[in-house]
């Protein structure tokens, strides 16, 4: 999509359709006010009688009769000025997008009013308003042959009264398009079904994104991750006849003579997982395609990252694979030596994420990062706990799992932390290995967690466990549609942003 910044009055800018915020309790001031009376009072007469109060997500369509400048205006809700964030901007945005959209106009004006997050946050208003624009436009439809969708919008305008204000609302709005843009692609690799989001296929995108970007890729093959000792994750692959790919993506962004110990993130890349041998039921199981979601995540925070010119190290991995019940499955009751030495008891082959993850930790501490932080459709326990409203996150350094909650937080991707008390180790001690890779019913998501922790060593490490959040059945959310959600992606772009030094958002 095309963003472009306009300085102008929106009494005398003219267009086809400009998108407004409208605050419960500000009805006659400021913009508001001064645009009711350029439309004769004809705003305050129609809103009242279509009993449009400006409740959060309430939208409001009005023709202008040529009275001013742009043909129509549709306004959306924001609610109480005292309750407005910055996402709840981000979902109003999204819904008078959908709503414009039906109308078949390919462009539109977004007007930035600096009276609702003030002057100084121009910048961060101009971003999460493209971020719900783009976000709530998006829609999987690349393997449809007959499109029916109305005519997309294709151009938005940010509309800035303050001339002084363009140059922070343009920053603000390139940002928002580059994290919008890049949430989009992660969606699109989880939408993708698993017969063309294979491990090759993810190997193949992650070489794009290096060659494009500049970054240094590599990619471990089957034979060789037998032989660097990756017992746990080959484990998993030994039932598919998918080649597995262990991906490792380096974004080089430190400035010379800086620091160059990277943060490391990790991301399941299961593409299909049946469950193995512990054969998942069919129901939803075709849904299993997106198990690669921790893996999509990272891809997308690494192409935004350089997009962004981050000034930092980011080393990605990646170990993907199908989980199959082929002739050479791994069984219930195997046990198998990981890289970092320790043995497993495989319990369940269905709990496989954490096989996988587990190797990949111990290989990203060869990097020696500041800090380590995964992202899994782990454990169906963290839907059941937490449900579709926030990840389960874990970890062993209060400070890290502090930055990454703010982070999510600050973006409207919420997290909430659980515990990895010892008490809850004996779940997954095994009677024949070191550990076993599952710990039973009670408690499924934390000793997944505490089965993560034993491989993360001294690493300031955090674990989020994305299984409720990253798939929606139904497009209830203004920016999230049905199906991916591109979760993480603008937490972990966020948390960066903060660690590379950036000012702002």
């Amino acid at each position: 999509m095309e963003i472009q910044v306009e300085s102008g009055a929106l009494n005398t800018t003219a267009g086809a359709v400009c998108l407004l915020g409208y605050f419960e309790d500000e009805k006659t001031k400021g913009a508001i006010a001064a645009l009711d009376r350029a439309l004769q009072g004809r705003l305050k007469k129609m809103t009242a009688a279509e009993g449009f109060s400006g409740k959060f997500l309430e939208t409001f369509f009005l023709r202008t009769n040529g009275k001013i400048g742009f043909e129509r205006l549709v306004f959306v809700g924001l609610g109480q000025r005292a309750e407005v964030t910055e996402d709840r901007l981000r979902q109003s945005a999204g819904k008078g997008a959908a709503l414009i959209q039906k109308l078949g106009l390919s462009e539109i004006a977004l007007h930035c009013n600096a009276e609702v997050l003030g002057k100084s946050k121009m910048g961060t208003l101009a971003q999460v308003l493209v971020e719900g624009l783009i976000l709530s436009l998006y829609k999987f439809d690349r393997l449809k042959t007959d499109k029916k969708d109305p005519k997309k919008i294709t151009k938005c305008t940010l509309l800035v009264e303050e001339a002084k204000a363009v140059s922070a609302a343009a920053s603000g709005g390139a940002r928002g398009k580059a994290i919008a843009e890049g949430v989009c692609y992660t969606r699109d690799l989880c939408n993708l079904p698993s017969n063309m989001a294979t491990p090759t296929y993810l190997a193949t995108e992650a070489a794009k994104i290096a060659e494009a970007e500049g970054m240094s890729i590599e990619v471990l093959e089957r034979d060789e991750i037998r032989s660097l000792g990756m017992g746990a994750y080959y484990a998993v692959t030994q039932g598919t006849e998918e080649p597995p790919k262990f991906i490792i993506l380096q974004y080089h962004g430190t400035p010379k003579g800086g620091k160059k110990r990277p943060v490391a993130l990790i991301g399941k890349a299961v593409t299909f997982d049946t469950g193995g041998i512990s054969l998942k039921p069919g129901a939803n199981m075709e849904q299993m395609k997106y198990d690669m979601s921790g893996g999509a995540t990272v891809l997308g925070v690494m192409k935004i990252a350089a997009q962004l010119q981050l000034p930092l190290d980011i080393v990605a991995l990646l170990p993907a694979t199908d989980n199959m019940p082929g002739g050479k499955a791994v069984h219930p009751g195997d046990v198998v030596t990981c890289l970092s030495g320790k043995t497993v008891e495989i319990i369940n082959t269905d709990a496989e994420g954490r096989l996988c993850l587990a190797d990949a930790l111990t290989y990203a501490a060869r990097f020696k990062p500041v800090a380590m932080i995964d992202l899994a459709t782990l454990t169906g326990a963290c839907v059941i706990a937490l449900g579709q409203h926030a990840m389960g996150m874990m970890g062993n350094n209060a400070r890290l799992l502090a930055k990454v909650r703010a982070a999510g937080e600050a973006v409207g991707e919420r997290t909430w932390e659980l515990p990895l008390w010892d008490e809850y180790f004996n779940q997954i001690e095994s009677d024949v290995a070191d550990l076993q890779n599952v710990g039973g019913r009670a408690a499924g998501t934390i000793t997944a967690g505490l089965f993560l922790k034993a491989f993360a060593g001294d690493v300031p490490w955090v674990h989020l466990d994305i299984a409720g959040t990253s798939w929606y059945n139904d497009g209830r959310h203004p920016y999230v549609p049905k199906g991916a959600s591109g979760v993480g992606v603008r937490l972990l772009v966020h948390y960066l942003t903060k660690v590379a030094g950036r000012k702002g958002r």
